[in-house]
């Protein structure tokens, strides 16, 4: 490489202008001959032999002032030892801790809804992930951390309760949450910060509560909304079918034979969905 910038740095165009740039000419300037006794890596002194091909000097000048002069920052090799750390065994992924504790985990989660009047109301909801279920909800206009702890105690109870309850980071679950669920005996779970896909499960809920049933009414007040996600909870649970159970609702559903009787339509939820049974005539 050297060589080939020499031979650039002697040719010159028509006009007289050398061929090499000016960074090949800094390479030109920083090459020295190594010839007699040279240094190692290490400092160590060494003899070169004469039948040995001369190595290129460039990068490796032992003359730091005259690197300063060219304009060119050049740092001096070290050494060093790399130590393999010792590596356990990987730790598993979010999916895969989901899909082993699916059955002792629930997903809490908050959401807003407006009212005619311009209020804002907020709904904690208690999911179960294994089956999909409704645990429980409430709304208040006013949550704070004693509020949210005995909507955990009414979810879960106080005999089986969930193992790991998963949440975000909302400022409504402080410290009488956090001692309330140390009582029941269960360890929290906190998503990571701006990600709301960890809590997968309620973020789904709250968006079928939003898109099948609160998109299409007018919310009156704390009472009329209890009174609608009442009604959502029941067709939710027993009636609205789920692909990841196997087109099955949470709490199962009844096969109807054909032998039956014929098909009724029943209206669920102030007529916004419908349920479909047979029924002897």
């Amino acid at each position: 490489m050297v060589e080939l910038a020499r031979c650039l740095a002697c040719r010159t165009t028509s006009n007289s202008h050398s061929l090499a740039s000016a960074g090949v000419q800094v390479l030109l300037a920083l090459e020295e001959p190594r010839s007699g006794t040279t240094e190692d890596r290490l400092g160590n002194p060494t003899s070169a032999s004469p039948d040995v091909p001369r190595q290129s000097a460039v990068g490796r000048t032992s003359n730091p002032w005259r690197t300063a002069e060219v304009g060119v920052q050049i740092v001096r090799g070290y050494r060093f030892q790399v130590h393999d750390s010792p590596q356990g065994p990987p730790s598993e992924t979010w999916q895969t801790f989901l899909r082993n504790h699916l059955k002792e985990t629930v997903s809490v989660d908050f959401f807003t809804v407006p009212t005619a009047t311009f209020r804002i109301l907020f709904v904690f909801g208690v999911l179960s992930n294994d089956r999909r279920k409704i645990l429980h909800f409430n709304a208040t206009e006013h949550p704070t951390a004693q509020w949210t702890g005995r909507q955990l105690v009414n979810a879960c109870g106080w005999d089986s309760n969930p193992r790991y309850p998963i949440r975000d980071r909302d400022g409504s679950y402080g410290t009488s949450f956090q001692r309330q669920a140390q009582i029941l005996g269960i360890e929290e779970i906190v998503a990571s910060p701006a990600s709301p896909w960890q809590n997968a499960y309620a973020e789904r809920v709250i968006e079928s509560i939003r898109r099948e049933c609160l998109d299409h009414v007018v919310v009156l007040g704390e009472r009329h909304l209890k009174r609608i996600l009442s009604d959502y909870a029941a067709y939710c649970n027993g009636v609205r079918t789920h692909l990841s159970l196997g087109k099955d609702a949470p709490d199962g559903r009844e096969t109807h034979p054909n032998e039956r009787g014929r098909i009724v339509s029943l209206k669920r939820v102030g007529g916004l969905h419908h349920e479909y049974v047979r029924i002897a005539a």
